[in-house]
């Protein structure tokens, strides 16, 4: 490398870490999240061209050729993919970020053993490490796309002494983990750690549930920064040692928040197999019983009210009924009504999922209000209108200590006046367990899909 090269690539490193540290800091906003999202987009091109520069290639026929493919493949995905499928788009995209940390783990492993060079403690170290977490990451991954994209069943899979299973073959691969980084000059141990890692992720993920898949996307995009963090380490490149640690970082603290959001432990989320099979008679407070309104019944009750909060949910995004809903917001917020959404941080099947939504149906942010903040407003809310939420609104989780989501923290609703649920039929949600909100008094469901059904309240509420 010249004095030159030695002087202005670190510096282009210096300056993409900082774009993508002031990059996510204006994601924090949705009025500052475009140029928060350009300026991490600048900051990665700035690292990409310095990674060039750097290893001072000679040949980028390769490298074009990819990166054209590469551009393709995502124009189309992005312009193709639905909201409702960004859940399992995130999933891949984590698997193919670990999947590329650890060949190019195994690349540098297997140039240095080809030169008649191998790695001292100091590469193979973070090689075994990128291999490992990427493997994982990879295969782990794609089992979330396979459950979030119903290619497998969403429940989870379990058999007897799976954890047994799990823990032997995880110290088979510290054993392997370990042997490699003193001989890595042996390649047949290197394709043995990737085989066994990747057989680690799939066994990992099986066993857990869609209701919990938020918490593992978040948790898999984490690896999928660790992984390139420890390449960064492999191949001595400093943008991607920071950039893998701010993903890796990210993901862990949004993970945290997820597990807080269902009152649970991380450790309880990998290995409870939450939802592992029906239970049998499980005692809920549900009594009464169940009274369907119609499309007019919802608007007549509506346009008397005063204040409405708007509880958006997985049903909602599934039927891509939050134009039709937004627009229903603007149309009581015009004739002088308080209207609120209220976002749970678990709605949906990935950590967001409800604001990007609303977002994308141009919702104003101000009116969107975390559960810690909305949940005082309920008892003073004339109508509380449920669009496909269901585990996040089972009052069960509050009262009944015999629930399985008991402590699970959930939007109020219930201490509404009125409260409307918009749902195709009362099967139950994600977490399996039947929702005594819907037999209360005060309850009415709306039944069929969700953008048809706020489409005709809309028309209703206009003739009015």
């Amino acid at each position: 490398m010249s004095a030159l090269s030695a002087t202005w690539i670190p510096l282009a490193y210096l300056v993409a870490s900082a774009c993508f540290i002031l990059g996510m800091k204006r994601l924090s906003s949705p009025k500052t999240a475009p140029s928060g999202n350009m300026l991490a987009a600048v900051g990665m091109f700035i690292a990409i061209v310095a990674t060039l520069l750097d290893q001072e290639i000679v040949r980028f026929e390769g490298i074009v050729a990819g990166a054209v493919v590469g551009a393709v493949i995502g124009g189309i995905t992005a312009y193709r993919v639905q909201m409702t499928a960004m859940p399992q788009m995130v999933a891949a995209f984590n698997g193919f970020g670990g999947g590329a940390s650890a060949l190019v783990a195994g690349a540098e492993l297997i140039r240095l053993d080809l030169a008649g060079t191998p790695p001292d403690l100091v590469v193979s170290i973070p090689i075994v490490l990128g291999t490992v977490i990427g493997a994982v990451t990879l295969t782990g991954s794609g089992i979330a796309f396979a459950k979030l994209q119903e290619l497998m069943s969403g429940a989870p899979t379990v058999y007897p002494g799976q954890q047994i299973v799990n823990g032997l073959l995880s110290l088979g691969l510290i054993a392997l983990a370990v042997t490699l980084v003193l001989a890595p000059e042996d390649l047949r141990l290197f394709w043995g750690l990737l085989a066994l890692a990747g057989l680690l992720g799939i066994l990992l993920v099986i066993p857990i549930g869609g209701a919990d898949m938020p918490v593992v996307i978040s948790l898999l995009n984490s690896y999928s920064g660790l992984a390139a963090c420890a390449t960064g380490f492999v191949i001595n490149n400093q943008g991607l040692v920071i950039c893998g640690s701010l993903v890796g970082a990210s993901g862990i603290i949004l993970t945290q928040i997820m597990c807080r959001a269902m009152n649970r432990s991380l450790a309880n989320v990998l290995f409870g197999a939450f939802g592992a099979a029906p239970t049998a008679g499980v005692s809920t407070s549900a009594t009464g019983t169940v009274k369907a309104g119609t499309p007019d019944d919802a608007a007549m009750i509506l346009d008397a009210a005063r204040s409405v909060i708007i509880v958006p949910g997985y049903g909602l995004a599934v039927a891509q009924a939050q134009h039709a809903v937004r627009e229903l917001g603007t149309l009581l917020l015009e004739r002088g009504i308080n209207v609120r959404y209220a976002i749970h941080p678990v709605a949906g099947r990935m950590p967001g999922h409800m604001n990007v939504l609303l977002a994308e149906a141009d919702v104003p942010y101000e009116l969107l209000v975390e559960m810690e903040e909305i949940n005082s407003s309920f008892p003073r809310t004339d109508v509380a209108l449920v669009i496909g939420a269901n585990d996040v609104t089972n009052p069960d989780a509050r009262d009944n200590p015999s629930s399985p989501i008991y402590g699970m923290p959930i939007l109020e609703v219930d201490r509404a006046t009125t409260v409307m649920v918009c749902k195709r039929s009362m099967n139950t949600g994600f977490a399996g367990v039947d929702n005594p909100l819907y037999t209360l008094p005060q309850t009415m469901m709306l039944f069929g899909d969700a953008k048809d059904t706020a489409e005709k309240v809309l028309r209703s509420a206009k003739d009015l």
